[in-house]
């Protein structure tokens, strides 16, 4: 095997060592322009980087519904007290309770009617004896009539029986009134209803013996209920009969209604006057509960913003400007009327200048921002 010579092995290592020298010097220059290019310039190091992302909106003008917000009462539209007509009976069955639709004239309970059968009877017979008698005496005094002329008779005999028909006329009446009597008691035992409605009281128990005129029943008539809202005198010159109203129940329920009447004077307690404004029919609708009201007063022009714009801080509501520079500036407003995303704006912008919208919560006074669409 022939050996290197010397001279070879130099010149190789020779071209090692400037190939080397020559990568080195090319990943040193790549190195550097690389860490040029990330380097910022001194302008860009002056320059503050935005603290947030936000979307911007202008203010617009449009049509909001005018409403005047009340609070109130549901109330039965009128309660028909339903109570026993005869005395001393007892009662022997009730066939309705609390919550029941009935009809007009459908029985709600009944009277033991033994006794006043009985009565009946005996004013029946009453009734029949009085009329024998009416029909005798008339006979006789038929017969006098008819012979006056002739003297069979004296005129005070002729008198006799004239009054005699007369007497037993009256007593025949009076038998037939104390017979109708009798009737409209045994017919008093049925308690009816008096119009249709839902029963929304009972007191009447089985076999409790009642006076008359005692309460037995209460009910809605006609199921019809009403909202009985509360509203200043300086508000009520604003309410028309007619008008619409959005009653808002205490489960949820949003219902329209109608104002039918206005209290010609005010509570003497809190000085309000009550409109009474009358429901369409509905189950969840119940007397007695809490209910708000809002009156439809019609329509005006309104500076608005969407709602996400509205910042709440300290109790004021405030928006936040975006100038030409993306700096955001802290502006303190006075809100109006909320319709679905959309707040009506009465003081503190104008509709030429942009608020944040999205990112809006997360602002501060001068912070730099970046709007995207």
């Amino acid at each position: 095997m022939n050996a290197v010579p010397p001279h070879s092995r130099k010149r190789w290592l020779w071209l090692v060592i400037v190939l080397a020298a020559v990568l080195l010097g090319v990943f040193w220059v790549f190195i550097k322009k690389s860490g040029d290019a990330e380097a910022p310039t001194p302008a860009e190091q002056a320059q503050p980087r935005p603290s947030l992302t936000v979307t911007v909106a202008q203010p617009t003008r449009s049509k909001l519904p005018i409403r005047l917000q009340a609070n109130g009462n549901i109330t039965a539209w009128q309660e028909a007290s339903v109570g026993a007509e005869v005395n001393g009976l007892r009662l022997a069955s009730v066939n309705v309770n609390v919550g029941d639709v009935v009809r007009k004239g459908q029985v709600l309970a009944v009277f033991a009617s033994e006794t006043t059968k009985a009565d009946s009877l005996q004013s029946q017979a009453s009734l029949a004896q009085a009329e024998a008698s009416f029909e005798n005496a008339k006979a006789d005094a038929d017969r006098a009539r008819s012979i006056q002329d002739t003297g069979a008779l004296s005129k005070s005999q002729v008198a006799q029986y004239l009054t005699q028909e007369r007497v037993a006329r009256a007593q025949f009446e009076a038998a037939k009134a104390a017979f109708g009597a009798t009737e409209v008691r045994l017919g008093n035992t049925r308690v009816l209803a008096p119009d249709d409605g839902v029963i929304s009281a009972r007191t009447a128990t089985v076999g409790a013996v009642v006076g008359a005129g005692q309460e037995l029943f209460r009910m809605v008539r006609q199921s019809r209920m009403e909202w009985r809202g509360e509203v200043t005198p300086s508000e009520v010159g604003r309410v028309r009969i007619g008008q619409k109203v959005l009653v808002t129940a205490a489960t949820g329920l949003e219902i329209s209604g109608q104002v039918r009447a206005i209290a010609p004077s005010a509570d003497p307690q809190t000085r309000n006057i009550l409109v009474f404004v009358d429901l369409p029919r509905h189950a969840e609708l119940k007397a007695g509960t809490f209910a708000k009201g809002s009156f439809d007063l019609g329509q005006s022009e309104a500076l608005t913003v969407p709602s996400q714009a509205i910042v709440v801080r300290d109790g004021s509501n405030y928006v936040f400007v975006i100038d030409a520079q993306n700096k955001a500036n802290q502006r303190k407003v006075q809100t109006g009327r909320r319709v679905e995303e959309r707040v009506e704006v009465l003081e503190g912008l104008q509709q030429d200048e942009a608020v944040a919208v999205q990112g809006a919560g997360f602002l501060n006074e001068a912070d730099l921002v970046k709007v995207v669409q």
